[in-house]
């Protein structure tokens, strides 16, 4: 038998709630609200919805993420780089490495992928 689909619904899901870490907060008191809705058996490979209230903070990526930004507006500046603005309908893929700064202008929610290897 096939494996199910698994549908992206958060609706009356209890979200696991986060902050970044001191150390790397910039700006804000943003908190975060995480609905991971599936994990491969492996582990290496997760999908959920993200969402998060404004600040910013530093990132530095390990893994491969992929987004679809559903609402609101986010600013990622790439170490060394130029800010990108991202919004409502933008998808994008971050690459395992990645370092700079995730700014959330407005309440951003967005569809997540992540790969770690």
């Amino acid at each position: 038998m096939s494996p199910a689909l698994i549908p992206f619904d958060i609706e009356g899901r209890a979200p696991e709630r986060g902050a970044p870490a001191p150390e790397r907060l910039i700006s804000g008191n943003p908190t975060s609200r995480t609905w991971n809705l599936y994990t491969a058996p492996d582990g290496k490979f997760f999908s959920g919805i993200w969402e998060s209230d404004p600040g910013a903070w530093r990132i530095e990526y390990t893994e491969h993420e992929f987004c679809r930004i559903l609402e609101g507006v986010s600013r990622i500046t790439p170490e060394g780089g130029n800010p990108v603005t991202v919004k409502a309908g933008d998808a994008f893929a971050i690459p395992a490495g990645f370092r700079g700064i995730w700014e959330v202008v407005e309440r951003t929610r967005k569809h997540y992928a992540i790969y770690e290897a």
